[in-house]
């Protein structure tokens, strides 16, 4: 009889200790997956028709891991994929973990240390109030992603302090390392503000990379949207919800490119250098939802530009509406389409003239161009 009591309670308290070590220690796999149609109405100057992954939210998958060290503080790691669903193939420039990858410690009391590939503040804090980097995705981003809000890039060798969240507040800090003896170039630092008060929240980034693009090892890479002497990147944004969930944001972004020499998204830039691109960003967007499984978002966004060189100047406006129809079939589930229109009217004789919305085929041949997409995504 006690050894069977005996050797009960050892089974227990074995049990015990096992369930114990599991809460502490956990790795959490994830992802999205988001396949469609899309249909754009002048891809240089032709219909176009596509299938394509990612739209909305990149397809990706990844690792989270914690382990409970004790006294408030955890080791933490994020190892993140990116790929095209339709090909298979590698995103962010066919790295195994391009979306994200670091580790640190995480402190209840004291905050968040964290070493490796991650995004800057501006992304972190200030893209969830623009629909490129909350709802839309790709339809919904300014003309060439030039404030980053649809997370076309993340740094490199970076360390990353986020404080913890005091009575609603909570701040970010950045720096990319560029590796390089020249220890200024292709470096990059950020910082952020947030705070969230019931209904209410509100964010401000800022984000300065030197010689973006130039150099594969450095805090930008290859994978910048423009190649300059140096950039920066400011946003604001502020938001309310309401209490079905049903929200409307106000953001708004300044990006200024010195000595560009090249976009991602534009092939042809003219044989003039230019001195710099400017770029101001007014969005206003929001949801509201008809039924619980049935949402409706839409987006405006007006961009003004200020295209200098030696011999002059341009000054470009972007108008580009976006709306977007989402059904839950469940909470991981959804089908939805959506749609976006842009017009531009540049005139320096260079692609930077035609619209582009990206997502889109291709560059259009005019000053105007839409797209529409079907899709379904699923999370996990």
């Amino acid at each position: 009889m006690k050894k069977n009591l005996l050797m009960s309670t050892l089974a227990l308290a074995v049990t015990m200790l096992a369930n114990d070590a599991r809460a502490q220690s956990s790795v959490t796999l994830y992802g999205v997956l988001d396949d469609g149609l899309n249909f754009t109405t002048n891809a240089a100057g032709h219909h176009a028709f596509s299938m394509v992954s990612g739209d909305t939210a990149e397809t990706s998958f990844g690792l989270k891991g914690v382990e409970d060290l004790g006294g408030g503080l955890s080791a933490i790691f994020t190892l993140e994929n990116g790929v095209n669903l339709n090909s298979g193939a590698l995103n962010e420039g066919g790295r195994l973990f391009g979306r994200q990858a670091f580790v640190g410690l995480a402190s209840q009391s004291l905050g968040t240390v964290t070493f490796g590939r991650q995004y800057d503040a501006m992304v972190d804090m200030w893209s969830p109030f623009t629909a490129a980097g909350n709802y839309i995705g790709d339809l919904a981003a300014h003309p060439f992603d030039n404030d980053n809000a649809d997370y076309d890039y993340r740094l490199n060798n970076t360390v990353k302090y986020v404080t913890p969240i005091l009575h609603g507040f909570q701040a970010e800090a950045v720096y990319g390392f560029s590796n390089a003896t020249n220890f200024a170039a292709n470096r990059a630092y950020s910082v952020g503000a947030s705070y969230a008060d019931g209904p209410l929240s509100a964010a401000v980034a800022y984000t300065r990379q030197s010689n973006g693009g130039s150099t594969v090892g450095g805090a930008v890479g290859t994978d910048g949207v423009f190649t300059g002497s140096s950039q920066q990147n400011l946003g604001a944004g502020v938001k309310w919800t309401f209490a079905n969930n049903a929200s409307v944001a106000l953001a708004y972004s300044h990006t200024l490119v010195d000595d560009p020499t090249s976009s991602v998204y534009v092939s042809d830039i003219g044989t003039q250098p230019w001195a710099s691109w400017k770029f101001d960003n007014i969005e206003i967007n929001g949801q509201y939802f008809i039924r619980p499984d049935l949402s409706v978002i839409g987006a405006y966004t007006f961009t003004h530009g200020q295209l200098n060189r030696g011999a002059g100047s341009d000054s470009p406006n972007w108008h580009q509406v976006s709306m977007m129809l989402n059904y839950s079939l469940s909470k991981r589930t959804s089908v939805y389409v959506e749609g976006a229109w842009q017009h531009t009217n540049g005139t320096t004789g260079t692609q930077l003239d035609v619209a582009h919305i990206v997502g889109s085929n291709d560059l259009s041949s005019s000053g105007n161009q839409m797209v529409y997409r079907v899709a379904l995504l699923q999370k996990f």
